[in-house]
């Protein structure tokens, strides 16, 4: 009976790889670095108690909140459970199964594959440049029949910046043919070079933001789409009727107070300390080959043997995230910056493996 299940299912999924996030791939740790978390809880509490009433499809006072946030308008706001909805969205609207495709540049986010996969619609990749800048002559060339062209800034898993240059010359090159949608996730580590102040000068322009990293609400699922009224408008022929619950809605309003964006940045302040001193410490040990450039709140690092590091200390119940089937990624792990004392367990085990290998 199961097989005949499956064989109702539409073709693209029975071949969908499904993406592993890091509570997929589970693990028993006590220090868990390996989704970009921040390491603690924030002091959030309910205070509405409407349950019996379905929530608005837009949350003025969340919406308000944010784009006074962004410095833009309420318009050019829109809130989805997290940012993975924005990005679903965004092709649901624009590409037709079938008929259009998405480009993006790995090594870069997953879920922008796994969405197309879902939905039916073409992905293109065009591999990034080393130091994971943009390959524009590559991308210039397989343009034709792409709706929609996703660039993560800071990029995850690598942590680095798209030359802002570059992007000018993108937007040109896809003005009037496709939306470029930049995935901010990470921008509060590095709030000078968000492309907010951009989407006056280009209409087709997308900025996807959450509240799952520096906000410290992962479990909230949370995620804004900010662009200019036009886009906004389509986008909201297609979401879900309540995409923010009851609950979702409260918590958010309070982190995007002036109250709940101080915390925020306290938070941004001292995981951007504990990334300073993990860029001092991982250096110095032999099991590392090198410590590559972040303006996130994690870390990629190569090792010389990245399978027995990642099983040494998964063991210990230290979690990392293995991004060796990553394209030119052979050999690195990716570790979120925790607390100071979960960053001194940290190098604290890798110093122990680095003396066991010298």
């Amino acid at each position: 009976m199961s097989q005949k299940i499956e064989e109702l299912a539409r073709a693209n999924v029975r071949a969908l790889t499904p993406y592993q996030s890091a509570r997929r791939l589970g693990g028993n740790g006590d220090v868990w670095l390996n989704a970009n978390e921040f390491p603690l809880p924030v002091p959030f509490e309910l205070s509405q108690q409407t349950l019996n009433r379905y929530p608005e499809c837009q949350p003025k006072r969340v919406i308000e909140r944010y784009a006074a946030y962004a410095g833009l308008t309420p318009e050019q706001v829109l809130v989805s459970r997290g940012a993975d909805e924005g990005i679903e969205l965004l092709m649901r609207a624009f590409c037709e199964p079938g008929k259009d495709a998405i480009l993006f540049c790995p090594p870069t986010y997953g879920m922008y594959s796994v969405s197309a996969e879902t939905i039916g619609i073409e992905y293109r990749t065009v591999p990034a440049l080393d130091g994971w800048q943009l390959n524009l002559p590559a991308i210039a060339d397989q343009l034709d029949g792409v709706k929609v062209v996703y660039m993560c800034s800071p990029n995850n898993p690598t942590g680095n910046l798209i030359n802002q240059d570059d992007i000018r010359k993108l937007l040109e090159m896809t003005a009037g043919k496709a939306l470029l949608v930049a995935d901010e996730a990470y921008i509060e580590f590095c709030p000078e070079a968000t492309l907010a102040g951009w989407l006056q000068e280009y209409p087709h322009l997308v900025i996807l933001r959450t509240l799952s990293k520096a906000f410290a609400l992962a479990g909230l699922r949370c995620g804004f789409t900010l662009a200019n009224k036009p886009v906004i408008d389509l986008l909201m022929k297609v979401i879900a009727p309540y995409p923010l619950a009851t609950p979702v809605a409260d918590v958010a309003g309070q982190a995007l107070s002036d109250e709940g964006i101080a915390l925020m940045r306290q938070h941004v302040a001292e995981l951007n300390a504990n990334r300073a001193w993990l860029f001092e410490q991982l250096p110095q040990l032999n099991v590392v080959q090198q410590v590559f450039p972040s303006e996130t709140n994690y870390i990629l690092v190569r090792f010389s043997d990245s399978p027995k590091v990642f099983k040494a200390l998964w063991d210990q119940g230290i979690i990392l995230r293995d991004q060796n089937k990553n394209p030119g990624l052979a050999g690195c792990l990716r570790i979120s910056i925790g607390t100071r004392n979960e960053c001194e367990r940290l190098i604290a085990a890798l110093q122990a493996l680095s003396l066991e290998q010298a």
